[in-house]
């Protein structure tokens, strides 16, 4: 017999400081008290939290779970709720929503057919000399910085500019116009702690959007906007005005987060399991194995919510037609049911083992290989380059700070030698 929402616990806020100071122990609690529990994030619009391995994946695979609440009747107006949230003008909001994330069916794959493009195999395969320079230049500047046992912020000096540099170059955004799309990500990403800002760098970020565009219909290059632009061209029905700037302004915006705080929580943990780093170091063959198992570890705590096109059980809970349902990656990918020892970091874990890091189903992450490629290459180079790298400050001052969604820390001073 399954439980309904009459016998549901009560409420976790996603946002609660307990999730954040200890995110791997909080969620370990949640997973183990139910596998299907009531929440919210700052006490918003109430949802339904799946933790255990198996039911988040039936979440991000079964076709029943829409990512758009516009497909399902009796959803939530996901617009009015951001709005209400952010003060921005219903004009600005189409450009936050995640067109690939966030719309189903034929709608989404003729978006991510026109995307995929830049992601292929072979494109990323291409990318890699480039990823290895922008690694050596990088590395060139932190070295000169971190003289004489200088602390270096990683985060900074490494994690952001690192594949920020590399999607802007896939998308076709030129060196001397990143800078302020740097600092509007910056924004952006903590969107409530930026609230009166939010509408004056939408409006530039969007305006910055439609010169770039315009550059590239005079002169098209070897990057994702003049693919689009081409897309346009060659059918106008294929992609909009409006979805061409969605697109690109998200690939720009969020395109590097992942990867930038993967990069940072890899280097923290490898520096904690010393015995997992000499593996690495030892065998620089396992640094796939070895990215994979950090992604798996985190940064994302949990994906956008989906909405059942009917009732479904979970769990042992019934969630009704219409609900919002908020799947929770890092207890997924920490479920003792799916991994032995779930919580410690095993280089040497089977190789390409499965997990939910980037997404599972239609929704999988497109940008996967290029994060994978950008860690395998940039912690290589990192630790070979820097063979002393230790932290700057006790381990007890670096703490994970607030990010929907993501495990991630602010600064990572670290010594070079």
């Amino acid at each position: 017999m399954t439980a309904t929402a009459e016998n549901a616990t009560e409420p976790v806020d996603l946002l609660s400081p307990d999730l954040i100071a200890d995110p791997f122990g909080a969620y370990a609690r949640l997973r183990e008290q139910a596998p299907t529990l009531t929440g919210s994030i700052m006490g918003g619009r109430p949802m339904w939290l799946v933790t255990r391995y198996e039911d988040v994946r039936r979440v991000l695979t079964d076709p029943r779970f829409h990512n758009d609440p516009a497909s399902v009747p009796d959803a939530p107006d996901t617009r009015t709720t951001i709005m209400r949230q952010l003060n921005l003008p219903t004009d600005l909001v189409d450009y936050l929503e995640d067109k690939l994330m966030q719309i189903d069916g034929a709608d989404h794959r003729r978006l991510r057919g026109l995307v995929s493009k830049a992601f292929t195999a072979r494109r990323v395969a291409r990318l890699r000399p480039r990823v290895e320079e922008i690694t050596t230049a990088l590395l060139d500047g932190m070295a000169a910085t971190g003289r004489d046992g200088v602390p270096v912020d990683l985060l900074t000096a490494f994690c952001y500019p690192l594949p920020f540099t590399v999607i802007c170059e896939l998308v076709g955004i030129d060196e001397a116009d990143r800078a302020p799309w740097f600092e509007w990500g910056h924004c952006l990403s903590s969107p409530t702690e930026h609230r009166e800002r939010l509408p004056q760098v939408m409006r530039a970020c969007v305006d910055h959007m439609l010169e770039a565009i315009a550059r590239r219909r005079a002169e098209p290059r070897d990057d994702l906007i003049s693919a689009l632009i081409q897309a346009q061209e060659d059918d106008g029905d294929r992609l909009s005005e409006r979805e061409m700037i969605t697109l690109v302004f998200t690939l720009v915006i969020t395109g590097h987060e992942t990867t930038t705080h993967l990069l940072a929580n890899s280097v923290l943990a490898l520096l904690e399991n010393p015995d997992q780093l000499a593996l690495v170091r030892a065998d620089p063959s396992r640094w796939p194995q070895a990215v994979n198992e950090l992604m798996r570890l985190g940064p994302t705590q949990w994906g956008l919510p989906r909405h059942p096109s009917e009732d479904v059980e979970l769990g042992g809970v019934t969630i009704p037609a219409g609900a919002t349902v908020m799947p929770l990656i890092l207890p997924a990918n920490t479920d003792p049911r799916r991994y032995e020892e779930p919580e410690r970091l095993d280089v040497g874990r089977g190789a390409g083992q499965s997990h939910l890091g980037f997404g599972q189903g239609a929704h999988y992450c497109l940008g996967a290989p290029l994060a994978l490629q950008e860690a395998e290459v940039a912690l290589h180079a990192l630790f070979d380059r820097f063979p002393g790298l230790s932290l700057a400050v006790r381990r007890e001052e670096i703490r994970w700070t607030l990010r929907p969604g993501v495990t991630r820390v602010d600064t990572l001073p670290l010594r070079l030698v």
